[in-house]
């Protein structure tokens, strides 16, 4: 049974990594069968607006209620506790499959930048993007992000232990590089369209409102060392003069290693 739940944290782990690959592919229109942008065959703007937006908040929904403590107290009760996260992954993935699946596109275009210099730094933006969201995650603890640390400690048969509050590399200048990366990879494009922006609107708007509740979960488990590091340190853009002195006024803090699913970050 060890070996059962270590191989289905494997399989969900990487069902996200393919997941996430062809969302990137999906939001650059980039070729895979269906993408952000292909042209819609008979829906309505209006009819298609909707969809997107049911398409949007199931996904979002879901994913954020899977990560609040509460929610995992209840939901060990019926999922054994080391496949929690890597459930919720499943999950997680299911909803944004069915999203990229049913996707309407709305094909008004909002903004389309001209020449092919303009065209190349929109596309190294989206590029830097969407390798931004990995490495963020490879700087904290990506295999308990998605429950393969959870699982491989139970196949071990050792317990699961918060990891310790650090700082890595870009968390000493964000809170959430990981959410920097997701919101550069939704508006970095060359061409705008209206289904597009409700796409970044909506999950850039999401990100915005997780990030306080996410917090006050991330407060209760580090107490007064991460309300510091909240006070000190800027959540998505950094600050210039932080950039310039960090190295002259090191942080008490070394390093962080918070917890965090697909968009999100919550703990194992």
């Amino acid at each position: 049974m060890r070996t059962a739940f270590f191989v289905f944290g494997v399989i969900c782990h990487a069902m996200f990594l393919v997941v996430f690959l062809y969302m990137a592919c999906f939001v650059g229109n980039l070729p895979v069968p269906k993408t952000i942008d292909t042209p819609a065959i008979s829906t309505s703007p209006g009819w298609a607006a909707l969809i997107d937006v049911v398409l949007l908040a199931l996904f979002a929904v879901p994913h954020s209620v899977m990560a609040r403590p509460a929610f995992k107290q209840w939901w060990t009760r019926f999922v054994p506790k080391p496949l929690e996260r890597s459930v919720s992954v499943l999950i997680a993935n299911g909803f944004m499959i069915l999203l990229l699946w049913q996707w309407q596109p709305i094909n008004i275009i909002i903004w389309n930048v001209p020449g092919s210099v303009g065209r190349s730094v929109m596309w190294g933006i989206f590029a830097a993007g969407w390798l931004l969201v990995p490495l963020a995650s490879l700087m904290i603890h990506h295999f308990d992000l998605f429950g393969t640390r959870q699982v491989w400690l139970h196949m071990r048969e050792q317990g699961y232990t918060f990891l310790p509050f650090r700082t890595p590399l870009l968390y000493k200048f964000l809170r959430h590089p990981l959410y920097t990366g997701w919101i550069i990879a939704f508006w970095a494009t060359p061409t705008m369209t209206l289904g597009h922006l409700a796409f970044a609107g909506f999950l850039t708007a999401y990100i915005l409102i997780a990030i306080p509740i996410e917090e006050r979960d991330l407060v209760k488990i580090y107490g007064p060392a991460y309300e510091e590091y909240r006070q000190r340190v800027p959540a998505l853009v950094p600050r210039v003069g932080s950039l310039l002195t960090k190295r002259d006024n090191p942080s008490p803090i070394e390093d962080e290693a918070s917890p965090s699913p697909v968009l999100e970050r919550g703990q194992g």
